[in-house]
């Protein structure tokens, strides 16, 4: 009797070992990416923040530690107790666009959110956005407007610090700022060329997160200086990593006539057959070391291109069009988000949050615009 038993009981347990093989072979990766990072937790954060710290792996070192000057903690999808907003529905919403990519991210345009409840989670969490802007040479004549409007439009209510990057110092203008909103002006070079312009903003903007942007924002956007806000632009635009579609291609434009960079010699090389949007680099965003990693491997890539004397055909749009066609958005914004006063609005464009403006490229340009 006690020999039947003993092997009951080996059987038993082997069959349970078994399980658990089988269960940690099918569930590793899940558990592979568990990590707590315990330096980056501030001690006055609140249990329900500390519960929904979702980005924590991204702000630790090779040794688990984390890095100096890290950011505070992103969504958390809590809000104010007794926030009132209207009902949520399961059937009806927007019928003529596409809300939601084929990797099952959001695609946002108004009617798609709730103003009143994001703006609600958002502000719970209190986060620093940085927003990086260049006015080189005579494109200091467009801060005024750009300044004027974000504090009217953009993410108010929340903390915002417009990096203005300039040769001209003398000429950024005056503007009344709300509450926790501010103006730091960062010296840059002139260019003698627009597109040196253009390829100049990865490698300076790369600088001054590593110098200072790091130690005093959580989001960083990427945003045309040549644009004026003209409607709503609030948290909705917040993630990981967000890009705006294009104006010019997001309708029916197969992805072979999209202007990424065709050519194999390029590290903006996109080949025939692949791509799944046409992105604007004129206004993008994400986590400060997100758009940090983006924003690096752009000056990156352009120097290579360089060192092989190629030129991305749009610059750091080409090589931003490449990173993401790998690093998915966790948000892709429509061109709500990014207009231009050249084109008519779009029947399916509800309302136009910012747009860039009608200009004289020859003269405002360094090299006449060409």
């Amino acid at each position: 009797m006690q020999r039947n038993i003993t092997k009951s009981h080996i059987l038993i347990a082997v069959g349970f070992i078994t399980v658990l093989v089988l269960a940690y072979g099918y569930f590793r990766e899940s558990f592979s990416s568990i990590n707590f990072c315990k330096p980056c937790v501030s001690s006055e954060k609140d249990l329900f923040e500390l519960e929904n710290k979702s980005d924590e792996i991204n702000n630790k070192d090779k040794d688990g530690q984390c890095e100096k000057g890290s950011t505070k903690v992103y969504e958390s999808w809590i809000m104010e107790s007794g926030l009132k907003y209207a009902q949520p529905s399961t059937l009806t919403g927007r019928t003529d666009v596409n809300a939601v990519t084929n990797w099952n991210a959001p695609l946002v345009w108004e009617g798609t959110f709730d103003p009143v409840l994001i703006d609600g989670i958002y502000k719970k969490m209190d986060p620093r956005i940085a927003v990086v802007v260049f006015a080189v040479g005579k494109y200091t004549r467009f801060l005024q407007k750009f300044i004027e409007t974000g504090e009217k439009y953009f993410l108010v209510g929340f903390s915002v610090t417009y990096y203005v990057h300039t040769d001209r110092e003398n000429e950024v203008p005056k503007v009344p700022l709300g509450k926790n909103r501010k103006v730091t002006v960062v010296s840059v070079p002139s260019a003698n060329r627009w597109q040196d312009v253009v390829l100049g903003r990865m490698k300076w903007a790369t600088i001054t997160i590593e110098k200072q942007i790091r130690k005093e924002a959580d989001y960083l956007f990427m945003m045309d200086i040549d644009s004026v806000f003209h409607n709503r632009f609030g948290a909705e635009s917040l993630s990981r990593l967000s890009a705006v579609l294009h104006r010019g291609y997001y309708k029916t434009t197969p992805r072979d006539a999209f202007p990424y960079e065709r050519r194999p010699q390029s590290k903006a090389y996109i080949p025939a057959g692949e791509g799944d949007y046409y992105y604007t680099a004129a206004v993008w965003a994400g986590y400060l070391e997100e758009m940090y990693k983006l924003v690096k491997y752009c000056y990156e890539m352009s120097e290579e291109d360089a060192k092989n004397k190629i030129e991305a055909v749009w610059q750091e749009e080409s090589h931003l069009n490449r990173y993401l066609l790998t690093n998915k958005p966790a948000k892709v914004l429509s061109p709500e988000y990014l207009w231009s006063d050249y084109d008519k609005v779009s029947p399916d464009i509800k309302v136009v949050r910012i747009s860039q403006l009608v200009k004289n490229y020859a003269e405002v340009r360094p090299n006449g615009g060409n």
